[in-house]
């Protein structure tokens, strides 16, 4: 306790408040808080969060510091509260003074927040002031992430800089009581921003006319570009089948799914089943793209084909809730404004010149973006969120550390990236990257680290990639490393770090990591992606995995996986029988080479891969035998079984079940594919259904699980197990091993924070290898 003020019974105190507390309305609730309680003083932002001068009576003091975290306004994230004693100076009054700009930086930027149920109100109401426009927001909600230009977050620093308050909206941005008290989006119809819509051979139109005409273009069955918080996005009509037809064939899409974006939850309701875990995903303040489970064909196929799920969002904009209003669709397409692997576009002349062929027209407005961010994308498995992209609403939001880490740069993959910025306690994880294979995402990718490294506060000592020697993400981080060591961590081994990572595991004990994935080099060379190991964050052994199967061509094993189908049969020792389909879908010219670069082993490296055996599978039952995109054999196959009705509990070798062989080697197990092969063989030839055969392969893979862990757990006593790859997005196939395994009496954990697949790396990476020297000698 400080001494009083002399003649007075008064303290001072200075109060360091870190966490997520700029642009959360966290300044004016300091304020309010303070005159609650009768205290003088100031309250500022700085680089490392919120910093308060307090003074007052010490009950008072004391209750303020207690109340500072626990009534702070919902977007806030108070991470700690550190106060020291000042001498009492008789102040009176309390004001919240210019933010301070020196000084070290490392304060948490909020993401983007939908728009709140006050500014909606507000958006709808004839009588407000800001009645329809497009970029109403307050302290709630709004841009954040995207906006930010530096530190500390302040007007000047954000991309609303160019955009002077009129009279109204400063004497609202000035006063404590009200909602846009230093809001630093705030805006109305006075001082902008403002809509523009440009068409092909037509003048240009901005505010509502600009609104009304794009809406009538979409009823028409145009695709529109439409700018967003984070990028452009195309849009079409979602229940016009030749307007999805259109937008397909221009971007180039395959059969890859589209997201759509729904007037309300009344409108998805009558679309699919909503739980009450996604109904409150799809009306939170993130409000991702959820993944909700298909009946029927609630829209024309040409959205989703082939895919067992429909991605549906709500508006999370002004802009799009005006833009679905009616008259007008209620139910829009909305994907993401690139061509595939590409980063979102987000400049606006880009756009213009980029999307000239994808577009029949541009609905933009003239506030920049800074920082692109995509749509996240979420799916509810057994009543949990599993993340499949984490990007906007989630980043720039830390992932706590279960024990410190050094300052370290983790670049993550090559596919679906995501990089992370770490230290301490703490880890930045950027939002999503795309596919490292072209210089726009490498460009995207150094813009993205510069953002975060300056919202962070970070300066990596050492970086962090992946062991693969092809991959462009390692050698980019060479490039960057300028001196400093770069450290490699295996794939799968990452992946099970993540999950430990995010369940605050410490590394003090193993766990048994199951790790299913399309590719991941492994130690010895070849590829890996069906594996068992006994992992901690020191290291792993390899106790179990799938038998090598060479796969002919790499890439070209991959986009077609009838090829795969015939590798997997030859190496069980399984004829190419004319009638089976991959053989069917391989021509016979093609059926000659390939036969003899098998034999060869030509280009072809041997795997041990779970997701180029549910490529296999998919052809041989006939569901996909070339994919346009990452995944699609395996998610065509989950739609196939969810289709037939697959009970999710159903063991393996229920209603005439398929079962790998399981044998014992030095120190492991190597699961044989043959036998399931070979059933699969018969039950396709003797006619049996697509979606049979894919069940039955589910629960065959949930079957190979238990008793892969279960052996393990006989050997070595571990009783965790870990599931993590891109595998174990397949919501059937997670929920089936958690439920069996659970079952066998393992304790099981899946990923909640980050995503299975490889945009989850970047976080195991960083456990592997940068974890602290005090924290490894612990």
């Amino acid at each position: 306790m400080t001494a009083a003020h002399p003649g007075l019974d008064r303290e001072r105190r200075r109060v360091a408040v870190r966490g997520l507390v700029q642009g959360v309305g966290f300044r004016p609730f300091v304020h309010t808080l303070a005159g609650e309680l009768g205290l003088a003083g100031t309250v500022t932002n700085t680089g490392e969060g919120v910093l308060v001068e307090v003074e007052g009576s010490p009950e008072a003091l004391d209750a303020f510091c207690r109340r500072v975290a626990g009534d702070a306004p919902p977007l806030a994230q108070v991470y700690a509260v550190e106060h020291a004693p000042l001498a009492a100076t008789g102040a009176t009054g309390f004001r919240i003074v210019p933010s301070r700009p020196d000084g070290p930086r490392a304060t948490l930027i909020p993401p983007d927040t939908a728009v709140c149920a006050d500014c909606l109100a507000e958006l709808a109401d004839p009588a407000d002031r800001r009645h329809r426009h497009p970029f109403i927001s307050c302290t709630n909600c709004g841009p954040r992430h995207t906006i930010v230009t530096g530190l500390p977050y302040d007007r000047a620093n954000t991309t609303m800089a160019g955009f002077p308050l009129c009279p109204d909206c400063a004497r609202e941005y000035a006063d404590p009581a009200d909602r846009r008290f230093h809001a630093q989006p705030v805006a109305c119809h006075a001082c902008g921003p403002r809509l523009a819509l440009t068409v092909p051979g037509r003048p240009g139109l901005g505010g509502e006319q600009a609104l009304a005409e794009a809406r009538r273009l979409l009823a028409d069955g145009a695709v529109l570009a439409v700018k967003g918080i984070g990028g452009y996005h195309l849009a079409c009509d979602a229940r016009d089948a030749t307007a999805v037809a259109l937008l397909r064939r221009r971007k180039r899409r395959g059969r890859k799914p589209f997201a759509v974006m729904a007037r309300d939850l009344a409108t998805v309701e009558g679309l699919l089943p909503v739980g009450p875990v996604e109904r409150e995903l799809l009306t939170g303040p993130v409000r991702p793209i959820v993944l909700l489970r298909r009946t029927g064909l609630p829209v024309p196929e040409g959205v989703a084909p082939g895919s067992p799920d429909l991605g549906v969002m709500l508006p999370y904009t002004p802009l799009h809730h005006l833009l679905l209003a009616a008259p007008g669709p209620d139910l829009l397409v909305m994907t993401s404004a690139n061509l595939s692997g590409e980063p979102i576009v987000t400049e606006d002349r880009d756009a213009l010149e980029r999307l000239a062929p994808l577009v029949d027209g541009w609905l933009g407005h003239d506030r920049p973006i800074h920082v692109p961010c995509e749509d996240s994308v979420v799916r509810v498995v057994d009543g949990e969120q599993l993340p499949l992209r984490r990007s906007r609403g989630y980043a720039p939001l830390p992932v706590p550390l279960p024990v410190p880490v050094r300052p370290a740069l983790a670049v993550g993959g090559d596919l679906k990236n995501t990089f992370a910025l770490a230290r301490d306690g703490y880890a930045w994880l950027s939002g999503h990257i795309g596919d490292m294979d072209d210089l726009a995402t490498l460009r995207a990718f150094d813009r993205a680290v510069e953002q975060l490294g300056t919202v962070s506060g970070v300066r990596p000592e050492l970086l962090v990639a992946d062991r693969h020697p092809g991959y462009r993400s390692l050698r980019h981080a060479e490039r960057m490393a300028t001196g400093r060591p770069v450290h490699r961590v295996q794939h799968h081994h990452a992946h099970i770090a993540a999950v430990m990572a995010e369940h605050g595991l410490d590394g003090s004990r193993p766990v048994l990591g199951v790790a299913f994935d399309g590719t991941g080099y492994g130690a010895d060379g070849a590829v890996w992606g069906g594996e068992v190991l006994l992992a901690d964050y020191d290291g792993f052994r390899r106790l179990a995995h799938l038998g090598y199967v060479p796969l002919p061509g790499g890439d070209a094993a991959v986009e077609r996986p009838y090829r795969t189908a015939l590798a997997h049969l030859r190496a069980a020792g399984l004829p190419w029988l004319p009638e089976l389909p991959p053989v069917r879908a391989c021509g016979e010219a093609e059926l000659g080479l390939l036969e003899r670069q098998l034999e060869r082993r030509l280009n072809s490296l041997p795997s041990s891969s779970m997701g180029r055996l549910f490529d296999a599978v998919s052809s041989l039952a006939g569901v996909c035998h070339r994919a346009g995109y990452e995944a699609q054999a395996a998610i065509e196959l989950e739609a196939a079984a969810c289709e037939f009705g697959y009970a999710v509990g159903l063991s393996a070798r229920a209603d005439g079940g398929y079962a790998f062989g399981l044998s014992a080697r030095a120190g492991g197990w190597t699961a044989d594919p043959g036998p399931v092969l070979a059933a699969v063989v018969a039950d396709v030839t003797a006619g049996a259904p697509a979606g049979l055969v894919a069940a039955r392969f589910h629960g065959a893979v949930v079957d190979l699980v238990r008793r892969s862990c279960a052996a393990v757990r006989d050997r070595y006593g571990t009783t965790t197990v870990a599931l993590s790859g891109g595998v174990f997005a397949n919501a059937l196939l997670s929920s089936a091993c958690a439920s069996g395994l659970g079952e066998d009496g393992f304790t099981v954990l899946r990923h909640r924070r980050v995503p299975p697949n490889d945009g989850g790396l970047a976080l195991g990476q960083l456990m592997v290898a940068a974890r602290s020297a005090a924290a490894r000698e612990e």
